[in-house]
C-alpha cells in the first residue's frame, strides 16, 4: 500500500493497524545529536490518546511509546529512528456485525474495491488509531523546531456544530504560552472558558443522543524562519493544507484570510510593508503569513474542518460486499467528536511539514 510516507528531507513513515499488535513510525533525515525528550513525546501522546474524558471514546490505551533505534544516550544519531506503541484494548468482537457491510461514510467500501480485502477491525489502516504514530514524530519535529529555531506551534477547538469562538484574535495573541495552557486548561481545548463549557455540554448531550458532531480547529505559528516552502509545487501553505487533509476526518483546510478574503477588495486585503524595531513587517497579515508559496516571517495562521464521526449509534441504510442493500447501527466505544483529541494532530502534522521544509531551505542559497 503506498502513501504511507509524508515528507522529503525529514521524512516519516508510519505502520501498523486500529486493532492489530501495534502502531509505529520510522523517522529518517532527523539530524544527529539532537537532545530526545522522551517525557515531552509521552505528553504529546497523552493528548491525543483515547479515555481521557467524557466526551471522547472510552477505549483505554496507555500508548505508552517505545524508542527502538537512532537514539544513543538521549541524543539522536542521525539514523533511521523507530517508535513503537503497543496496542493493548482492541475489542474486535465489537465489529463482526460489520465484516461484510459497508459503514456509510468510512473507507470500508473504497478500501474494499481497492485492495479486494480490508480489516473490518476498526476499520485497520484507516482508523484514527494510526494518527498516534504521527502525534510520536511531530513531538520529535517540535523539538527540532524549538532547537533550531524557537518555533511555536498551537492548535485549539475554535468551533464546534454551531458553537463558535471568533478566533480573528489569534493573530494579535500577546503571550502564546498562556494561551496553550487556557486552551489544555478544559477537556474540549477552547481557550475561552464559558465558550469551552459550552461545547462540552453540547458534545455530551450530541454523545448521549447516540449522534456526533464535527467542527473547526485552528492554528498560530510563531516565529516561524523566513524562507520556508518552494516557489512552485511545494509551497508551504499547499504542504500544510496536504498534511491537514491526510488527517481522518477533514474536509476543509483555509489559510489566511481563507475564504473571507475573497468578500475583500484588493486595497483591503493587501498586506502593507514597513520597517520596524524588528526588521520588514506587514501592517496586517491577511496572507496568513506566506507570500508566493514562502513564509515571510509573520505569524501563520490557517483553519482545518472536521466532519461529523462516521459511526453513530442509530440505523442506517447501507449495502454489503454482495451489493445487497441493508441495514446498520454503531457498536463499540466511539468519539461523539474528534476534535478535542484531534489538536495534537493537528499541530504534529504542522511541525513534521516545518521541520522538513526547514531542512529542505539549507539547500537554497551557498
Amino acid at each position: 500500500m503506498a502513501g504511507n510516507t509524508i515528507g522529503q528531507v525529514f521524512k516519516i513513515t508510519t505502520f501498523g493497524e486500529s486493532h492489530g499488535a501495534a502502531i509505529g513510525v520510522i523517522i529518517d533525515g532527523c539530524p544527529a545529536q539532537l537532545e530526545v525528550d522522551i517525557e515531552f513525546i509521552q505528553q504529546e501522546l497523552d493528548r491525543r490518546k483515547p479515555g481521557q474524558s467524557k466526551i471522547t471514546t472510552q477505549r483505554k490505551e496507555s500508548d505508552i511509546v517505545q524508542i527502538l533505534s537512532g537514539v544513543f544516550e538521549g541524543k539522536t544519531t542521525g539514523t533511521p529512528i523507530a517508535m513503537l506503541i503497543p496496542n493493548e484494548d482492541q475489542k474486535s468482537k465489537d465489529y463482526d456485525h460489520n465484516k461484510d457491510i459497508f459503514r456509510p461514510s468510512h473507507a470500508d467500501f473504497t478500501y474494499q474495491h481497492k485492495y479486494g480485502i480490508r480489516d473490518h477491525r476498526g476499520g485497520g489502516r484507516s482508523s484514527a488509531r494510526e494518527t498516534a504514530a504521527r502525534v510520536a514524530a511531530g513531538a520529535l519535529a517540535k523539538l527540532f523546531l524549538k532547537k533550531v529555531a524557537g518555533v511555536e506551534i498551537v492548535a485549539f477547538v475554535s468551533s464546534v456544530g454551531t458553537i463558535d469562538l471568533l478566533d480573528n484574535s489569534i493573530i494579535a495573541i500577546d503571550d502564546l504560552s498562556k494561551f496553550r495552557e487556557d486552551t489544555e486548561s478544559n477537556i474540549v481545548r477552547c481557550p475561552h472558558a464559558s465558550t469551552a463549557d459550552k461545547m462540552i455540554d453540547y458534545i455530551d448531550k450530541i454523545r448521549k443522543s447516540g449522534d456526533t458532531v464535527g467542527g473547526i480547529i485552528s492554528t498560530i505559528i510563531r516565529h516561524c524562519p523566513i524562507g520556508l516552502g518552494e516557489p512552485v509545487f511545494d509551497k508551504l501553505h499547499a504542504d500544510l493544507g496536504k498534511a491537514m487533509l491526510g488527517i481522518n476526518a477533514v474536509h476543509a483546510f483555509e489559510y489566511g484570510s481563507g475564504f473571507a478574503g475573497t468578500r475583500m477588495l484588493g486595497s483591503e486585503h493587501n498586506d502593507p510593508f514597513q520597517v520596524t524595531h524588528q526588521g520588514v513587517r506587514t501592517t496586517t497579515n491577511y496572507a496568513g503569513g506566506v507570500l508566493g508559496g514562502i513564509s515571510n516571517g509573520e505569524d501563520i495562521y490557517f483553519r482545518v474542518g472536521f466532519k461529523p464521526v462516521a459511526t453513530i449509534m442509530s440505523s442506517q441504510s447501507t449495502v454489503d460486499k454482495y451489493e445487497k442493500e441493508t441495514q446498520i447501527q454503531g457498536r463499540g466505544r466511539h468519539d461523539p467528536c474528534v476534535l478535542p483529541r484531534a489538536v495534537p494532530i493537528v499541530e504534529a502534522m504542522t511541525a513534521l511539514v516545518l521541520a522538513d521544509h526547514y531542512l529542505r531551505n539549507r539547500s537554497a542559497t551557498v
